[in-house]
């Protein structure tokens, strides 16, 4: 029995979980303490039968007739009061456990690396930070509620059985003894399903938003037979594994039908033996088979109960997996606070890989002096957003160190150093929402006017005029509702907002048209002017004029210097030069 309600595995679990029911712990304790007497009365109810057999059926006392009926539907009254204020005390307790226990996981989402993300699906995100926390939180409340007033309930009914006849009792609870077996059969299968459903199910969300996401590139390359078959291979597995959970535990309840029907068998034959020889009466026996009837029908249905426990154990399993996550970068105990940038940034003997074993940058060493602008160029995969995306420590270097006015980074806190720093992208993302609302996210405190005037910087103020409700346009998710060249010059504007003294430019320009890029070229050079700048180019023509050139190829510094000089020397950069150049041939 103790295996069959799940003992240990709900009290490991409820400890677990005992700091987000803690806030709520009154309401909880009271919601679950309505259990007992709602459990306990289901034996109160069967206990009446007996006096109503013998007094009324048996002997005929017509005071009797009329008083059990009253006590019972008194009784039953009672217990649904109660019942309805366990049910909506719990519901209130499992809502809020399920948002506190969100909020600690989105928490946790946001202290993760960057690699985290590059290595896990987004639907994979989902379900394990949304999803299962409504199954664990609720499924925690609804399960302890039902165990106690189960217990309660069986505890209450044995205790008619056994007060109604101690040998039919020993037929009744050896059977529910038999129930333990078939029951911890299942329990290692099912995990093991209940996994691959997990990871089926975050492949399938998986689909979803990618349909969302690239919902333009499914149709320019005419790709929906493709996502249609995809998502049918997916549901197909999802169908699979259902049956197969319907196949490894839907036998449980005809296998309880029938261990019931054998008990219920025996303890008829019995029982009729029994009545017989005078050692019971016929309202012990009807109040012993309405007992035991109580008892065993909440059994029928214990496949899909189960099923239903076992989901909300692995989800809770699954969230303190993510819990005890620790992102591998960590700000030092005596990290410093980086206020200004004053002297420079320098590069060391850097070595970097994003898988072991395979390393994108080796040995780079580059000094950026405060206040110039170096340009970082070569051929694709070279390395150039990898080196930029290591100055704010998105990622860890694996050798060597980067350092600012002379202290390394990684002594530095991470919010502090990437304070310090503003980046504009070749595919900014904007967040759905206000125009207002994105510009804010550079600044939080930035007043209406410091708003206008990055916007006049970023040359979209006129276009943001024109707007009938101008900051308060909705731009739509990922500012679907602009063009190409709007949405850079509204990230350029949340880099005004920032303030920072040192912007990093990752091909910013290179998704546009020429007009457009003019436009946001023009909105750069504000944004660049008196400030530190790493600017990654594809196009050369907007990097010559650039205080130091730096060609990367290959993960390694192929030379640096200035535009004309590294013509001269007619090397990498000059390569590059002729092949965007080179005279079109008549």
């Amino acid at each position: 029995m103790k295996k069959l309600l799940n003992q240990n595995l709900l009290v490991k679990n409820f400890r677990r979980m005992w700091p987000y029911i803690k806030p709520y712990w009154f309401r909880a304790g009271l919601g679950v303490a309505l259990t007992v007497p709602v459990g306990a009365l289901d034996g109160a109810v069967a206990m009446f039968l007996k006096p109503f057999m013998d007094k009324v059926m048996v002997d005929k006392q017509p005071h009797f007739s009329a008083l059990i009926p009253f006590l019972i539907v008194g009784f039953t009254t009672l217990q649904g009061i109660l019942l309805y204020s366990s049910n909506y005390l719990n519901t209130w307790v499992g809502q809020k456990i399920t948002i506190g226990v969100k909020r600690k996981l989105y928490a946790k989402l946001l202290s993760m690396d960057t690699s985290y993300f590059d290595t896990n699906t987004s639907g994979m995100i989902l379900f394990r930070y949304s999803n299962d926390a409504e199954m664990a939180s609720t499924g925690l409340v609804d399960n302890l509620k039902k165990f106690l007033s189960k217990t309660f309930s069986s505890l209450s009914l044995i205790c008619v059985l056994i007060y109604n006849s101690w040998q039919l009792s020993i037929i009744a609870i050896a059977v529910l003894v038999v129930f333990v077996y078939p029951m911890a059969k299942v329990r290692k299968k099912m995990k093991e399903i209940l996994e691959r459903t997990v990871g089926n199910l975050s492949y399938v969300m998986t689909i979803y938003n990618e349909t969302f996401s690239g919902n333009k590139t499914i149709r320019s390359f005419t790709l929906e037979d493709t996502f249609q078959d995809r998502f049918r291979q997916a549901t197909d597995l999802t169908f699979a594994l259902a049956m197969k959970m319907v196949k490894g535990t839907n036998w449980l309840s005809p296998v309880m039908h029938i261990l019931m029907s054998i008990g219920i068998a025996l303890v008829i034959g019995l029982g009729s033996y029994l009545i017989v020889s005078g050692r019971i009466t016929s309202g012990n026996f009807v109040a012993f088979i309405a007992a035991l009837m109580m008892l065993y029908s909440p059994l029928k249905g214990v496949g899909n109960n189960y099923v239903a426990i076992q989901n909300s154990f692995l989800a809770i399993d699954r969230i303190f997996d993510i819990l005890d996550l620790q992102p591998n970068m960590k700000d030092h105990p005596d990290a410093k606070v980086l206020t200004e940038v004053r002297k420079n940034i320098v590069f060391e003997h850097v070595h970097f890989s994003y898988v072991p074993g395979h390393e994108v940058l080796h040995d780079i060493n580059l000094e950026i002096p405060v206040g110039s602008t170096v340009a970082l160029v070569g051929n694709s995969g070279g390395g150039k957003t990898t080196i930029s995306a290591l100055l704010p420590r998105l990622y860890d270097i694996h050798k060597g160190s980067i350092k600012i006015d002379g202290t390394d980074i990684k002594n530095i806190t991470q919010q502090s150093l990437r304070r310090q720093i503003a980046m504009v992208f070749q595919d900014n993302f904007l967040f759905s929402g206000t125009i207002r609302e994105n510009i804010l996210l550079g600044n939080a405190n930035a007043s209406e006017e410091v708003m206008w005037q990055a916007l006049t910087n970023a040359c979209l103020d006129e276009f943001v005029r024109q707007l009938p409700q101008q900051l308060d346009t909705q731009i739509g998710e990922r500012g679907i509702l602009l063009s190409g060249g709007q949405k850079q010059r509204l990230a350029i504007a949340r880099a005004f907002v920032k303030n920072a003294p040192v912007v990093i430019l990752d091909e910013a320009t290179s998704a546009l048209d020429n007009k457009s890029e003019r436009v946001v070229q023009e909105a750069l050079d504000n944004l660049m002017k008196n400030r530190t700048v790493i600017v990654i180019a594809h196009r050369l023509s907007t990097i010559q004029n650039a205080d130091k050139i730096v060609v990367i190829n290959d993960g390694c510094i192929a030379e640096e210097g200035i535009h004309a000089d590294l013509l001269k020397r007619n090397g990498a950069y000059a390569a590059l030069y002729s092949m965007q150049f080179k005279p079109v041939s008549a």
